[in-house]
């Protein structure tokens, strides 16, 4: 993932910089490389939204308990012209405005402790419809995304990532410039090792950091008995 779709996904914490690398909301606005005037404010709640989907993600990846709840978020993310400026690259350029997208995520648990436990394994993330706005000459403009990412693990960790866009509906000289973008993406391998960094950072670095309460509960437990006996020195004598 490329450090504009870093700075675009974050909450006002930072916990979701690398989270939706991984899934539909990133891999659409990784594409939305743009350029600055404000014609979206954030809706009310969306950073809490995000930040809330973060914990239940890092929760899963942490303790990797395939007992639980499915990863399901309903979010929506706002991004001013200005902030997604960075993402612009010799192949993709943003022309538009203002963005807000709204995607209701749903993942499987198995999935993803699968994924991260397993020696090998390829996630085939379900398809999921981002529904957009954009600001386009003073007017919005909404389109929809369809994407279905496909992520290669071994031994826990990203090794490949493909964007898989599927279809998409609305203006066509938005839809045709995201469209050319994920073909650019998936067929040349455009930002696919800052996407994979970025993932594998998100599992390893900042879930952990963020959540090290989550960590210690997922670390398997000492008996104190035991330990205090295999601990005890070889000369000396368990008291009575």
């Amino acid at each position: 993932m490329d450090q504009g779709c870093v700075e675009m996904l974050e909450t006002d914490h930072g916990h979701l910089s690398g989270c939706m690398g991984w899934f539909s909301v990133c891999v659409l606005v990784s594409l939305l490389s743009a350029t600055p005037l404000r014609a979206l404010e954030p809706v009310p709640g969306e950073a809490k939204a995000l930040e809330d989907c973060d914990r239940r993600l890092c929760t899963i990846l942490l303790k990797k308990d395939v007992k639980g709840d499915d990863l399901k978020c309903d979010l929506t993310k706002t991004w001013a012209r200005s902030t997604i400026k960075g993402a612009d690259s010799p192949g993709l350029t943003w022309g538009f405005g203002d963005a807000r997208c709204v995607v209701h995520l749903h993942i499987t648990r198995a999935l993803l402790v699968t994924a991260l436990t397993a020696k090998a394994y390829k996630l085939w993330v379900p398809p999921h419809t981002a529904e957009c706005v954009v600001e386009q000459s003073g007017q919005m403009k909404t389109i929809k995304a369809t994407l279905a990412p496909k992520i290669e693990f071994k031994n826990g960790r990203v090794e490949k990532i493909w964007i898989n866009l599927q279809g998409m509906e609305g203006t066509s000289s938005i839809t045709g410039l995201l469209s050319a973008g994920a073909t650019l993406v998936d067929s040349t391998g455009l930002f696919h090792s800052q996407m994979i960094k970025e993932a594998n950072k998100y599992i390893y670095t900042q879930c952990p950091k963020n959540y090290p309460e989550v960590l210690a509960e997922s670390k398997p437990k000492v008996n104190a008995k035991k330990a205090a006996k295999t601990t005890l020195p070889s000369d000396s004598v368990a008291p009575k």
